[in-house]
C-alpha cells in the first residue's frame, strides 16, 4: 500500500471506531426504548431510519449479511411505534450522550473541519446506504456530535463499496462472514450478531470448501486469503478517489486529531471486547 492508502485505511478505522458505539452504547438503547423499540430492533431501525420507513426488504438487501428471518422479525411493526425521522433523532441524542459521557467535551474543532472536508468528496452514486446517510442534516449544534455523523458517513461510504465487492466477489451473506469472520478473528460475534442459523452456518462452511476457499481446519486456502484480499483492495479501490481529493496531509493530520478519541473509546465500555482490537 502506498502512503495514501494506509493513511485512507486508518483514518477509517479510526473513525468507524467513533462511530460504532451507537450499536453497543446503554444510551442510544434506552433512546430506543422511549420510543417503544425494542432493543434489538434498535440497530436495524436506527440504522435503516435514513431510507425512510422502508420494509425489512430493504434493510436486508442494504445491509447484506443478517439473516432475513431476523431482519424480519426485529422490524416487524417497528414503523407502528416510532417514525423514521422519531427514530434518527433518538439514534443521535442516545449516541452523543454515550460519546460525552466517555470523552467528556473535548475540542473536535479541526477535526470536524477536516471530516466535513473529506465527506464533501464523497460520491453517492451506486452507494444507497451512504446517500441516505448523507441526506440527513448535520447535527449543528454538539461538534463531537457533527464529527460522529461524519464518521458514519465515511463508513456508510466504504461499507456500501464492501458489500458490492463480496456480491461480486461471489460470496453469498454466510460464505462473506465466514471468510471475514476468519480474517478478523470475529467468527463467533458475527455468529451472535447476524443471525444465521448453526446449520446455516455449516452450510456455508461446506460450500467454501467445495470451492477451495475453506480448508478442513476452518482456515482459508491460499485462495480463499486471494478472495479476501481481493475483496478488500476492490473496497479501497472503491473509497479511493474521495481520499485522493482529501490528500495525505490532511489524511494524516485527521488521524493524529482523532486517534487519541478512538483509543479513549476503544478502552470504554461503548464497545464490546470483540471490537476492541481496531
Amino acid at each position: 500500500m502506498d502512503e495514501l492508502s494506509t493513511l485512507a485505511d486508518r483514518c477509517w478505522r479510526v473513525l468507524d471506531t467513533i462511530h460504532v458505539p451507537v450499536y453497543f452504547a446503554p444510551e442510544p438503547t434506552a433512546a430506543y426504548g422511549e420510543l417503544g423499540i425494542r432493543p434489538r430492533a434498535g440497530y436495524f431501525v436506527s440504522r435503516s431510519a435514513a431510507m425512510g420507513a422502508v420494509s425489512p426488504e430493504v434493510t436486508i438487501a442494504t445491509f447484506y449479511v443478517f439473516a432475513p428471518e431476523l431482519v424480519r422479525n426485529v422490524m416487524r411493526g417497528c414503523w407502528e411505534s416510532a417514525g423514521p425521522d422519531q427514530a434518527t433523532e433518538a439514534r443521535r441524542r442516545g449516541v452523543g450522550q454515550a460519546l460525552h459521557r466517555v470523552l467528556g467535551d473535548p475540542d473536535v474543532t479541526e477535526a470536524v473541519e477536516l471530516a466535513r472536508e473529506l465527506c464533501a468528496g464523497l460520491e453517492p452514486h451506486g452507494r444507497a446506504l451512504y446517500a441516505a446517510h448523507a441526506a440527513l442534516p448535520w447535527p449543528e449544534d454538539d461538534p463531537l456530535l457533527v464529527l460522529w455523523h461524519a464518521a458514519t458517513l465515511v463508513r456508510e461510504h466504504r461499507g456500501d463499496a464492501h458489500m458490492a465487492a463480496l456480491l461480486l466477489s461471489g460470496l453469498d451473506p454466510v460464505e462473506s462472514l465466514v471468510t471475514g469472520g476468519v480474517t478478523s478473528g470475529r467468527t463467533e460475534f458475527f455468529q451472535q450478531t447476524r443471525g444465521w442459523s448453526e446449520e446455516q452456518w455449516a452450510a456455508g462452511e461446506a460450500r467454501l470448501r467445495e470451492r477451495d476457499l475453506l480448508a478442513t481446519d476452518g482456515t482459508l486456502t491460499d485462495a480463499g486469503t486471494g478472495l479476501r484480499e481481493d475483496i478488500e483492495q476492490r473496497t479501497a479501490e472503491a473509497t479511493a478517489a474521495a481520499w485522493q481529493r482529501f490528500g495525505a496531509e490532511r489524511a494524516a493530520r485527521l488521524l493524529e486529531l482523532t486517534r487519541p478519541l478512538a483509543q479513549t473509546v476503544a478502552a470504554s465500555d461503548l464497545l464490546p471486547e470483540q471490537l476492541r482490537r481496531r
